[in-house]
């Protein structure tokens, strides 16, 4: 039985200018996991993931996708990838079902089963009524389902999301979230790449980040946020501060007369600092974090100058 989706050995890929895009890097992203690939603009995620999709050549090491290496068996392993790019990339002028259509045909459907898949998929995204519209008929949310409906017609075990919802409105986002949350569910491993940070810690359970070609980060997304040292709250007060609180142990600053930040080291609870502001007579009314876990944390390893 193939335990892992993706396993990668020592790749490593340098480019005519001599630069190095990726450094030997060793990765395995497991069956049916949804998986965080991240990383700041040139660290390396776009050469890998045009290694895994054949548009890239590496230079050394090993690649098996669903068991298959992408040196010896080229044909069945890229049938097992499903790819979202991030850039729209159909003939805008084509109806939607021709152009999924076509897609199964590239991957040897024939005629009737691509149709069916091409029905299946179009309707799994809601786009069944909209299969003779053209995408300059669509919105910015649909054209991005239309690009996952393209990805999942030849069912690839494999799906690659390269900044899926870049571009859209929080809502067209949250609505997607529920999409690949749900195509999570049927099966299907995601390798997500995003610089919504929180997009990463809401779908995903485990975590690479790559940084000068250098995996510097593999860990389930649980561990490596249970590693942040310290988080910074805005607490908004019912009444108005009539003093300035008094929090010796705590780092914080007012504001304004009804607002305070405050940050919590690893040692220190919410419940603890609630606790003294009610003894100060300070009630409070709703708490959120000042910034989401996995950008501070991001920041903080990114930041760190990488040793030659």
């Amino acid at each position: 039985m193939i335990e892992n989706a993706l396993t990668i050995r020592g790749l490593h890929k340098v480019y005519k200018n001599k630069v190095v895009a990726l450094d030997k890097i060793d990765l395995n992203v497991r069956m049916g996991d949804f998986f965080a690939l991240l990383g700041p603009n040139g660290a390396g995620k776009s050469t890998l993931i045009g290694i895994l999709t054949s548009l890239i050549n590496k230079s050394a090491g090993k690649v098996h996708i669903m068991g298959c290496d992408i040196d010896t068996n080229f044909s069945k392993a890229k049938s097992q990838i499903g790819l979202v790019p991030q850039e729209y990339n159909f003939n805008s002028f084509e109806p939607l079902v021709e152009i999924i259509r076509s897609q199964a045909g590239y991957y040897g459907l024939d005629r009737k089963t691509a149709m069916d898949a091409t029905e299946d998929c179009l309707d799994k995204l809601g786009l069944w009524e909209k299969r003779k519209s053209t995408p300059r008929e669509l919105s910015g949310g649909m054209k991005r389902r239309l690009m996952i409906a393209r990805a999942l017609v030849h069912d690839p075990k494999l799906l690659i999301l390269d900044e899926p919802t870049a571009g859209v409105d929080i809502e067209i986002r949250r609505s997607m979230w529920k999409l690949l949350r749900k195509i999570n569910a049927e099966g299907k491993t995601i390798i997500l790449t995003t610089h919504y940070l929180e997009e990463a810690e809401n779908l995903c359970k485990n975590i690479a980040i790559i940084d000068h070609g250098k995996i510097i980060v593999d860990a389930s997304m649980r561990n490596l946020l249970e590693k942040l040292s310290e988080e910074s709250f805005i607490l908004y007060i019912q009444h108005p501060l009539s003093t300035q609180p008094k929090l010796e142990e705590y780092q914080f600053q007012v504001i304004d007369d009804k607002t305070l930040e405050v940050t919590l080291t690893n040692n220190k609870s919410l419940y603890e600092l609630f606790s003294i502001l009610n003894g100060q007579g300070i009630t409070i009314l709703s708490i959120r974090n000042k910034s989401n876990r996995l950008e501070e944390l991001f920041i903080k390893l990114t930041s760190k100058p990488q040793a030659v």
